[in-house]
């Protein structure tokens, strides 16, 4: 069951703002369609010709491999480096960088396993010692608190009668190898996927696209020292109210840079009868007592044109929000996010038509470069700082021989 899962995801002023509402299963649906509003302060794109070269590591699922891959720091360009044996009933999916930079964890969907590698000067990867880990019933992604302590995995297919849950595993100062904690795994209501811990390490964000759902969760490891973890016992704990109703394919998720926002990526979700497309973006006021979720004022957004936003990312200043979608028709959405409410309004051009794809999104902060995962490989682009237009780096989509499933780059 966990490898069909895997495969799937791996190959699938304002005075212009018009307020419209909808009634979509019985629920009463804001949705602000953003087209045409300018907050242009430029046009033109580039990258950083003083970022140092780096790495990177993507998931090739199919291959049953992980890659390499180099950055050029100057322009951006990717270029595939060594790929690790293909090894049977290895389906790599999510994947882990540890703080260190010594390790790397890639989930392994078919097996239902956890792989440890690691990493040479150079790059290379090879199998740890402490390898593998048993995980639980389907593994999709997973992520690293920023102590660098604890690994969190999603299960979608889980242990328990909610059908999906949260591992979390105690990580070895010294040897990476993995320990489940007491009362691991954690409830994490149907199908959880996409997983996402604020900066702070406070706490965690889990999306339900079966159910249209977000679960949220106090971080409270036994060394916490924050004052909403005070009286609770376990690592994880769901908090009240919890799960939210975000909606249809909720998937991607992303934080802003104060951690007062969540954005949720709902793909399958209906703009009718407002407009025709599919898609839109729910966004939540983090409450930063207790990580309770509501909706911000005007939440669901979306483009006026363009299907299915599956991903979504942050730039590092905070100022802009992307959504990327399959194809190249319309791809790439990008907003500003208003730092008093969390509103997004989008910008000049958005959204723009760029050969993209929906498997993954993110930006690195090293040299303004904003990466996408596609049918045809990863994408690369530059994005203006002032205006948030994407601009495609030469050569691009670089190719990974198959589809990827997900990427974490070598900062």
């Amino acid at each position: 069951m966990s490898f069909p899962r895997a495969a799937h995801a791996a190959l699938a002023g304002q005075p212009c703002r018009r307020w419209r509402l909808a009634r979509v299963t019985g629920v009463v649906v804001i949705i602000v369609t953003l087209a045409g509003f300018s907050l242009s302060c430029g046009s033109s794109s580039s990258g950083n010709s003083t970022a140092p070269n780096h790495n990177a590591y993507v998931t090739l699922p199919s291959l049953g491999s992980v890659a390499l891959l180099y950055i050029n720091g100057a322009t951006g360009a990717v270029s595939l480096g060594a790929k690790t044996p293909t090894i049977e009933n290895f389906s790599p999916f999510g994947l882990a960088l540890l703080k260190s930079k010594k390790l790397l964890y890639v989930v392994n969907a078919h097996a239902d396993t956890i792989e440890t590698f690691n990493i040479a000067p150079d790059g290379t990867l090879t199998p740890s010692s402490a390898s593998p880990t048993q995980a639980g019933n389907g593994p999709y992604a997973a992520v690293i608190d920023p102590t660098g302590q604890y690994l969190l995995v999603t299960n979608t297919a889980g242990s328990n009668n909610d059908g999906g849950d949260v591992s979390v595993y105690a990580i070895d100062s010294t040897t990476g190898a993995l320990t489940e904690v007491s009362g691991s795994p954690f409830r994490a209501n149907s199908s959880p996927t996409e997983i996402l811990i604020t900066p702070s390490g406070k706490f965690v964000f889990v999306s339900n696209p079966d159910i249209g759902m977000v679960t949220a969760f106090l971080f409270c490891p036994p060394q916490s020292s924050q004052p909403q973890c005070s009286g609770v016992q376990n690592v994880l704990t769901q908090v009240s109210g919890s799960p939210v109703f975000s909606g249809l394919g909720a998937s991607g998720l992303a934080v802003d840079a104060s951690e007062q926002y969540l954005y949720v990526a709902n793909s399958s979700a209906s703009n009718l009868p407002l407009q025709s497309n599919i898609g839109n973006i729910s966004g939540f006021n983090i409450d930063q007592n207790t990580g309770g979720l509501s909706p911000i004022t005007g939440s669901p957004f979306t483009a006026a044109v363009g299907n299915n936003p599956s991903a979504l990312t942050v730039d590092p200043s905070g100022k802009f929000l992307y959504a990327v979608t399959p194809g190249s028709s319309f791809s790439i959405w990008c907003f500003t996010i208003t730092s008093t409410s969390g509103q997004l309004v989008s910008v000049q051009g958005s959204p723009f038509s760029q050969t993209a794809g929906g498997l993954f999104a993110l930006i690195d902060p090293t040299g303004n470069y904003l990466y996408i995962g596609g049918s045809n490989g990863v994408a690369g682009l530059t994005y203006n700082s002032f205006s948030g237009a994407p601009a495609a780096i030469a050569n691009s989509p670089f190719p990974t021989g198959v589809p990827p499933g997900k990427m974490v780059l070598f900062e």
